[in-house]
């Protein structure tokens, strides 16, 4: 599984289309699964091209006067397939038990990110549809988790399933090339996060089909 978060990047709005499509096209091509995640204004301009896309973020107050916030239910009514929650760059660690049961009510998948495998361990109580690892001083650095903290995925990984084997963990940080994906993969990930080796992609495509060469090896 690739999960490519666009963020809020110029090329994100510059490209959108080509971004989506691309994702789209490579999961095609590949046989990979490759969730695309907008910006939430973006959200509807996405799923009109591509069915695997997930919210940034989604927020767990019920229906009603509340300004600013993504519901569950929007993102639902926008059929779209799930969310991510409590990014590095979006913390929200005391409503990801809450955010989880909403998405899980309305069978939508839930993707928690984590900064420590003790995070991983403490998130895996609820559930989610998948965790994700990212150490937050190696996001945007160009340095992969692989190379740079490989333990910490062990570590993680043993987190998750000390408490259940069926939660798939997912790696993020500095994620930009096969090799590290690769790396990944053998250590016992389920797939990876990036965003701005993507994003900023000359040939999105290609890029994304060389990134997923590796699954190969593990499907």
């Amino acid at each position: 599984m690739i999960v490519l978060n666009l963020k809020n990047y110029e090329e994100t709005y510059r490209r959108i289309d080509l971004l989506v499509d691309s994702a789209r096209e490579a999961m095609q091509t590949t046989g990979v699964r490759v969730v695309v995640v907008p910006p939430c204004t973006h959200l509807s301009r996405a799923r009109y091209a591509n069915k695997e896309v997930f919210a940034q973020h989604v927020s767990p107050v019920e229906p009603g006067s509340h300004t600013g916030e993504v519901l569950p239910e929007a993102v639902k009514d926008l059929r779209i397939k799930g969310s991510m929650i409590n990014h590095s760059e979006k913390r929200c660690p005391e409503l990801v038990k809450d955010a989880v049961k909403r998405l899980k009510k309305l069978n939508l998948e839930s993707l928690v990110c984590a900064e420590s495998p003790e995070e991983c361990k403490k998130f895996a109580r609820y559930r989610p549809s998948f965790i994700a690892i990212e150490p937050p001083e190696l996001i945007g650095s160009g340095k992969s988790i692989s190379s740079k903290k490989p333990k910490v995925i062990s570590e993680s990984l043993d987190a998750v399933h000390s408490v259940s084997t069926e939660i798939p963990l997912l790696v993020g940080a500095g994620v930009s090339t096969p090799k590290d994906v690769e790396k990944g993969l053998a250590l016992g990930a389920s797939g990876v996060l990036l965003a701005s080796a993507f994003v900023k992609a000359n040939e999105p495509l290609k890029f994304l089909q060389k990134l997923a060469k590796p699954f190969e090896k593990f499907m």
